[in-house]
């Protein structure tokens, strides 16, 4: 007997490449249940293993690049919809990440520049973001950086974010999602969260009510969530509409372990508990 098409749906699968948070706050574990809950399978390679908890990082290892591309080898006959990358925390490892994105032609890139943790602890170096824009950009179809990473991403001379991201796009990058979710500027309300699509059939903002405390994980979540819309086969400003929407819902949800940071619960639909 074949199974129904309710047991065994389509999952468009999306290939994950991203660092382990053992909180599961952000990295690996959040992307993995982002794509879950939008509707895709996730596929993941770690690209660094770290030690940290839901208050800062401490340490960052980057995972060999071979065993990255064996991974990735590993998949070659799998068919890959979208890709989602997130942080990249050696020379070795950018490049083993754009040697495989570089074989999957045609396939949505969306790319979460991972530059430092939310405690402040530096995650990159100036010679890699110099890597990062040589090489990655010109392979990413839409970036998701917040103000501060845009500013360190783009040449040092522009002065507000439309240059910013000119700059970037200049480079090779398709579009950037840039989020709000750092400190308003003086054009919004303290109580709202601002994202502005910028993408060369124009820009578009969307604004959403700003929840109370400090989260771990939302741009993991946003970008993994982003990924997953584009492989479903949506339009650009649909996937990141989604994608937000999706996100504000998982941090509305989201719970806060002590006194840390709150963390996005992606799979708040699920039940608790079975019912009787």
């Amino acid at each position: 007997m074949s199974p129904s098409p309710d047991t065994n749906p389509h999952l468009p699968m999306v290939l994950v490449l991203a660092g382990h948070d053992p909180t599961g706050g952000a990295g690996l574990v959040a992307d993995a249940e982002a794509v879950a809950a939008c509707g895709g399978w996730a596929l993941t390679i770690p690209t660094a293993l770290t030690v940290q908890n839901c208050r800062d990082v401490m340490a960052v290892q980057p995972v060999a690049a071979d065993t990255i591309r064996d991974m990735a080898s590993a998949l070659e006959d799998t068919e890959i919809a979208a890709i989602k990358v997130g942080l990249l925390a050696a020379p070795e490892t950018l490049e083993a990440v754009v040697e495989i994105i570089a074989r999957r032609p045609g396939v949505p890139v969306v790319v979460d520049p991972v530059l430092r943790a939310g405690g402040g602890k530096e995650m990159s170096t100036g010679d890699l973001v110099g890597a990062f824009r040589r090489h990655m950009l010109p392979l990413v179809d839409i970036l998701t950086p917040n103000r501060q990473e845009l500013a360190r991403l783009a040449d040092a001379d522009c002065l507000d974010e439309p240059q910013r991201v000119v700059s970037l796009m200049h480079l090779g990058c398709q579009g950037v999602l840039v989020t709000g979710t750092d400190e308003p500027d003086a054009r919004t309300a303290s109580d709202r969260v601002v994202h502005t699509l910028h993408s060369p059939d124009g820009d578009r903002q969307w604004s959403w009510p700003r929840l109370p405390g400090q989260f771990h994980g939302s741009g993991c979540t946003l970008a993994a969530a982003l990924a997953t819309r584009l492989a479903l086969g949506e339009s650009l400003v649909g996937a990141c509409q989604q994608a937000q929407a999706f996100t504000w819902q998982a941090l509305a949800h989201g719970w806060q372990p002590g006194r840390d940071q709150r963390l996005p619960r992606r799979l708040w639909r699920l039940p608790v508990t079975l019912e009787s």
